[in-house]
């Protein structure tokens, strides 16, 4: 059955009422309650009150559908585990064994280690091993403080693509 056929929306589309549904249960005023309770409105005050109630609910009932068409339920995510390659921080976290998560650690920065290219190893070596600000690489390697930057970036990119990537 369509979801228009037994939503909010069609609740009150094919009521005589304006129809609010509430936790506990629902509410309907008709066009007499609606006139007993506001004596100087009319019927068509209340036909309008109903379109724009009507268009209310069509517009809810819309988003709620463009917000949850994607949605996946729990259940259904057992199955993409096998498909799924565990990320470098679980291969690292859950290895019991601190001399093998060791092992696993010194792996994994080799072989990012050798995605970078000369000039990032040797800069990216002196800034977050020897502590060197940018601004003294740029000094002794007497090039420019934006190109260490650029470098040291690019530098941090790779390292981050490939261990996103594992």
């Amino acid at each position: 059955m369509n979801r228009f056929e037994t939503g909010d929306y069609a609740l009150n589309k094919h009521s005589g009422g304006i129809v609010y549904r509430f936790a506990d249960g629902i509410a309907e005023i008709t066009l007499a309650d609606y006139l007993a309770e506001n004596p100087g409105k009319t019927e068509s005050d209340f036909r309008k009150l109903k379109e724009l109630s009507d268009a209310d609910y069509l517009e809810r009932d819309r988003a709620e559908f463009r917000q949850t068409w994607k949605d996946t339920p729990l259940d259904a995510l057992a199955d993409i585990e096998i498909c799924s390659m565990p990320s470098p921080e679980t291969e690292v976290i859950d290895v019991p064994d601190e001399a093998e998560r060791e092992t696993k650690r010194a792996a994994l920065g080799m072989v990012a280690w050798g995605k970078l290219t000369e000039i990032q190893r040797r800069r990216y070596l002196m800034h977050h091993v020897k502590g060197l600000s940018t601004r003294k690489i740029a000094d002794v390697e007497r090039v420019s403080h934006v190109a260490v930057v650029y470098s040291l970036d690019a530098a941090e990119k790779k390292i981050k693509k490939y261990l996103r990537n594992f």
